[in-house]
């Protein structure tokens, strides 16, 4: 499991009103209405942090700064592989890591702030049908070219937003627990409640959901894996900064 140090030091806290305010201002970011416009600028607004800097036993294995995820190379935008979010979701995925630490588990974290661009690019490589090179893996039993249509790949995503984030549970020491398919695994046998996912892994699913559940996260029902806290920080907000220790540290 790689954990993510980070920078040591926690931001300060920042009140809801200030992260609104920056979300206009210096970021260089817009909020507009549900379509969002989208900057690029190279700082977030004020109420984003580093993850690692709010907990840094939360374990960190994100997989868009790598090649080792369903476009088969590093996403656009990923300048660095470090988990950013609105500071409300960092704390409450804080106090969930506290309750999983205690039965021997720990969070890892796939993905949190995704930037637009990076949405972008999904969308690209999923009209790009000669491209065929991580079927086995990530979408085995399904056509490529349905993978927009019936919605696994997204024009607009919630990560841009701040406040999702996507975590499995891992034992310490030993890495992923079983959650009956692996992370990104576009079938319906991701989908939280499928019928086909029993035992272990179906505990395993239950657990993060109860665990996160708790702390504000609601699960998006069709990827296991996909937890947004609420109330979100920045609700009518595209952000496209990049992921990166500096853009948190302005």
């Amino acid at each position: 499991m790689a954990v993510v140090a980070g920078r040591v030091g926690a931001l300060g806290a920042l009140g809801l009103l200030a992260a609104v305010a920056g979300a206009g201002g210096a970021a260089g970011t817009v909020a507009g209405g549900a379509a969002g416009t989208v900057a690029a600028p190279r700082a977030s607004p004020a109420g984003f942090v580093a993850v690692a800097e709010v907990d840094a036993s939360i374990g960190q294995e994100m997989r868009y700064a790598t090649p080792h995820n369903f476009t088969g190379a590093v996403v656009d935008g990923y300048d660095e592989p470090v988990c950013l979010l609105a500071r409300p979701a960092a704390e409450a995925l804080r106090r969930a890591q506290r309750e999983v630490l205690r039965r021997g588990y720990s969070l890892l974290v796939y993905d949190c702030y995704r930037p637009q661009r990076a949405v972008d690019r999904f969308v690209r490589w999923a009209g790009d049908g000669a491209d065929q090179r991580t079927k086995a893996e990530f979408y085995p039993g399904v056509a490529k070219d349905r993978l927009v249509p019936e919605g696994y790949i997204a024009e607009k995503s919630g990560h841009s937003r701040g406040s999702t984030v996507d975590v499995t549970l891992a034992e310490l020491g030993r890495g992923p627990l079983d959650m009956g398919t692996p992370f990104d695994f576009f079938d319906p046998l991701a989908h939280t409640d499928s019928p086909r996912v029993t035992g272990t892994a179906r505990g395993h699913r239950d657990l993060l959901r109860r665990v996160l559940g708790r702390q504000g996260f609601v699960n998006l029902p069709q990827e296991w894996w996909h937890f947004t806290y609420a109330p979100e920080a920045f609700p009518d907000a595209s952000f496209d900064f990049p992921v990166s220790v500096a853009s948190v540290h302005r």
